[in-house]
């Protein structure tokens, strides 16, 4: 049960908080392109408005990475995430946090298999 609790820090720290950057390829205020963080997180998507908008990836500058859903600039939707320590979680999001049916897998395999809800399991 450890493994849970340093998983519910796992989107707090993951986003970029400067967005100061610039665009390394493609369109993104509306379209598909590529952003560089200043900090070096690096998103490849799709952008709508200069946000992080519809489906792509988002790699941090420490390596945690997120494949999946963005809604204004955050995890909304269905998507996977693993962090550097290798906690997986893969299912849905929502305002940047475990939200609805998903599983959490821990390194040495363990899961919470159910439903969260903002960031907590509630599931059985």
């Amino acid at each position: 049960m450890k493994f849970f609790w340093a998983a519910l820090l796992l989107i707090v720290c993951f986003f970029p908080v400067n967005s100061f950057g610039g665009c390394e390829y493609g369109d993104c205020v509306n379209g598909q392109g590529t952003f560089m963080y200043a900090n070096g997180d690096k998103y490849t998507g799709q952008f709508k408005d200069g946000k992080m908008h519809g489906k792509g990836a988002l790699t941090s500058h420490d390596g945690a990475k997120y494949v999946g859903e963005f809604k204004d600039n955050v995890l909304d939707g269905q998507g996977t995430l693993i962090r550097p320590n290798g906690i997986k979680y893969v299912g849905q999001f929502r305002n940047n946090k475990l939200h609805g049916q998903g599983t959490l897998t821990s390194p040495d395999g363990k899961q919470l298999v159910g439903e969260f809800k903002n960031g907590e399991f509630v599931g059985k």
